[in-house]
């Protein structure tokens, strides 16, 4: 196959991840707010704060902890040789079917089987903190992200792949306009991608568990949990699939413009 062929494939496959990103975006489109904006007027400001605060403590024990514990749980050196296998047949078949099996690969790589494992861990083990369910909610999501940023072959220690990956989970919960503006975010730094200093990461850090308390406080709040009980409960696997869905999407778009760059670099 030549590269015309290879670079049309590319198209393909990017406009079915167009498609997808309209479904997405209709979806944050037609969430009502209008419910939540009145039950949130009853919640204290201190409930918000609180929750706010957990959120962004559990991020940072993570970041600066949780890293080790969260590695336990699978191979990276196996994922990151997974994904040199499969990106070489990407370059030597060059058909969108490789592309596709390369994305279906990646998609059916869920971690369910994990979440005692990352409890034990990063949940109870190294923190003692009195957090372990934001700790452990937070934990399993972004132990299942650290695996899809293996499989294409990127560093989530990195500064810069942490802000995306921050900047991924706000996009991913967000609603109406501030979709639009977390999303075109995420697209700027698909696209131009940064490195930048640690005040810039922990600048995200507070954005986006701000993003997370507000969107899960009235939930909390009807439930009747502690603040920092986040989780448990049936939303929990929404939250779960709702962000790894975005996420899964835009890691594909990143692999498939890069592959398009370098093509058109070689030529």
């Amino acid at each position: 196959m030549n590269e015309e062929q290879f670079r049309i494939a590319c198209e393909k496959e990017l406009k079915y991840i167009a498609k997808q990103e309209r479904k997405l975006q209709k979806q944050a489109m037609a969430s009502d707010k209008t419910w939540k904006r009145a039950i949130e007027s009853f919640i204290p400001e201190k409930i918000y704060v609180n929750l706010r605060a957990a959120f962004a403590t559990a991020f940072n024990i993570i970041f600066e902890k949780g890293v080790d514990v969260i590695e336990k749980t699978y191979s990276k050196e196996r994922l990151l040789k997974d994904f040199e296998t499969k990106d070489l047949a990407v370059d030597d078949v060059q058909t969108r079917r490789e592309l596709r099996k390369f994305r279906s690969n990646v998609a059916s790589s869920k971690r369910w089987k994990s979440i005692i494992t990352t409890a034990e861990g990063v949940g109870l083990g190294v923190l003692g903190i009195g957090l372990p369910d934001v700790v452990l909610f937070l934990g399993f999501i972004l132990q299942s992200i650290y695996e899809v940023a293996l499989r294409y072959g990127y560093d989530y220690n990195k500064p810069g792949e942490r802000l995306l990956i921050l900047k991924m989970m706000s996009a991913a919960i967000s609603k109406r306009e501030k979709w639009i503006k977390a999303d075109l975010e995420v697209e700027e730094l698909i696209r131009n991608p940064v490195e930048p200093d640690f005040d810039q990461v922990d600048t995200q850090i507070g954005l986006t568990a701000d993003d997370f308390a507000l969107d899960m406080l009235v939930l909390k709040f009807i439930q009747g949990l502690p603040v920092v009980g986040v989780v448990g409960g049936l939303s929990n696997p929404v939250y779960y699939n709702k962000i790894m869905e975005y996420v899964r999407l835009k890691y594909h778009k990143r692999y498939l413009l890069n592959k398009t760059e370098k093509k058109e670099d070689t030529e």
